[in-house]
């Protein structure tokens, strides 16, 4: 069977709600026909792509995601892998996560719409929270790197999608105690357990980031520890 290449993408979780303690995910579906996932339910996320590597943020993510982050990843893929989530989030959903300001520069490709709402990507609300690398056999296969934002510092109305693509169908926010009850993909549902757990331990960042990692030879389930060492779950 072939076995395609390994693309980094970025996931994003909106999580709203949480003080209140009736958490809610923004999550949407995939098309029937879609090669990858088709019908599931997912949040917003994909691939990065080139020009994310050129978008200069407006602020940095947190000192310990991006120590966890950074690891085993080439120099400027953790910025590129923030302003890929938030880019996949607007295209997506039509929903702002940044900073209000200027472009020190034109915007590339694939960003203009995004830049003409005044605002440019920032990672200071963003946690770094799971990463998985899709198992082999697959059609497609993505290291994956899921961040964490409260609702509450999107710049746009949580309630408006009507600038949304046509990529996922059926956005909605659905409480955290019910989303076991939509068609959804393992790992996203390992991925909301792990997201549960930190809530109910009152964390704003995980002890250690879990990590799938699946090659041709193993399959792994390891933790990015505090100090970016990988470390086998206990």
């Amino acid at each position: 069977m072939n076995n395609p290449a390994i693309r980094d993408a970025a996931s994003l979780i909106l999580l709203r709600d949480a003080a209140g303690g009736s958490p809610r995910v923004l999550m949407g579906q995939r098309g029937a026909r879609a090669a990858f996932m088709p019908n599931k339910f997912v949040f917003p996320g994909g691939a990065v792509d080139p020009a994310d590597s050129a978008v200069p943020l407006a602020a940095p993510l947190s000192a310990p995601c991006r120590s966890r982050l950074a690891r085993e990843a080439p120099v400027g893929l953790p910025d590129a892998l923030i302003a890929a989530a938030i880019r996949e989030l607007w295209e997506e959903t039509g929903l702002v996560l940044g900073e209000a300001g200027r472009w020190p520069l034109p915007p590339p490709p694939g960003w203009r719409s995004y830049a003409a709402t005044g605002h440019r990507p920032a990672g200071r609300d963003l946690r770094f929270v799971f990463r998985a690398i899709t198992p082999p056999g697959r059609p497609r296969r993505f290291d994956a790197r899921f961040f964490l934002a409260d609702a509450a510092t999107l710049r746009s109305d949580p309630d408006d999608f009507s600038r949304a693509s046509d990529e996922l169908s059926h956005l909605q926010w659905i409480p955290l105690d019910r989303v076991r009850e939509f068609d959804l993909p393992f790992i996203t549902q390992v991925v909301l357990a792990e997201i549960a757990e930190m809530l109910r331990e009152g964390l704003y960042v995980p002890r250690a980031v879990p990590f799938f990692r699946n090659n041709d030879e193993e399959s792994l389930f390891l933790r990015l520890g505090g100090e970016g060492d990988l470390r086998a779950r206990e």
